[in-house]
């Protein structure tokens, strides 16, 4: 079973809790019959990214097998077969779009959005410079809407464009630690790695970074946001939001280890404590 679970990557589901932020922000946290309906939705978003990175995997098999850490995944290294996979791949995709119609026809179109999306990337969009970036940041943007859809709330364009900004800075960085493994090694890590170097990470990295604090604070001290929260104390949290930023970008520049956003959102205690403590400012300014 373990080799299956590696398949499948469910840390990686940690992102669709993306699907509770439209409903956080609304200040409907505790509706529990929405919760439910989301919850069913997080399930069936879990369901087609699994098929995805399978997708993924077996179109990149024989790439994998020469790269330093993914030549442990379980399609290169062996440990299940490709008609193992296939199966589990079918099971989940189908599963995965058959709840996603019992939810909401809507969340359906999305959801298939997000699986074209993920496939045209397998087939060939990874291997184009920034648009690569921009797929993946994409699959964000479509998880929040997705939850915005079943919680009935409105997805304002604060919370899409502060989303896209914060997945391209989490693919830039994990671009980076492609580079760094890349110039170790002597491999080629991926194709695009030819497109990029650290220099031009390094300054967008810098960019992106400086533009979601600004953003965030300009969020946060918006009359319109004000207004809809009733306080003037969201800014506040701005000191959570700087201080993760910043570790992240020790995490990429000095530690050189932010290979994997999830394992550092899972794994990191400063990055875990400040989120908690974002989340329980944020809390606490809209719900009492």
């Amino acid at each position: 079973m373990l080799p299956i679970l590696k398949l499948i990557r469910p840390t990686h589901w940690i992102k669709n809790l993306f699907l509770l932020i439209p409903i956080f922000f609304a200040g409907n946290i505790f509706h529990i019959e929405s919760l439910g309906i989301i919850a069913l939705g997080i399930i069936a978003f879990n369901l087609i990214a699994s098929a995805v990175y399978i997708i993924n995997d077996l179109t990149d098999i024989e790439v994998d097998r020469i790269h330093p850490l993914k030549k442990e995944r379980p399609l290169a290294s062996g440990e299940v077969s490709r008609s193992t996979a296939t199966i589990i791949l079918v099971i989940f995709l189908l599963s995965g779009l058959f709840l996603s119609y019992l939810l909401n026809p809507t969340f359906f179109i999305l959801l298939n959005c997000y699986l074209v999306l993920n496939i045209a990337y397998s087939f060939g969009l990874k291997n184009i410079a920034i648009v690569d970036l921009f797929i993946v940041s994409l699959g964000f943007l479509l998880r929040i809407h997705s939850g915005g859809i079943l919680s009935g709330v409105e997805v304002s364009h604060w919370l899409s464009i502060m989303v896209l900004l914060l997945s391209l800075f989490l693919v830039l960085a994990k671009r980076r630690d492609d580079l760094v493994l890349q110039i170790s090694t002597h491999s080629i890590i991926r194709k695009t790695s030819a497109s990029y170097n650290l220099e031009f990470i390094n300054a967008c990295l810098t960019i992106f970074a400086a533009v979601i604090v600004v953003s965030y604070i300009m969020y946060t001290v918006s009359e319109e946001v004000i207004e809809h929260f009733n306080s003037s104390n969201l800014f506040i949290t701005t000191l959570f939001v700087i201080a993760g930023i910043m570790r992240y970008l020790q995490i990429a520049m000095v530690e050189q280890n932010s290979g994997s956003p999830t394992s550092i959102l899972v794994k990191d205690k400063f990055i875990i404590i400040t989120i908690l403590l974002w989340i329980i400012s944020f809390y606490l300014i809209i719900y009492y």
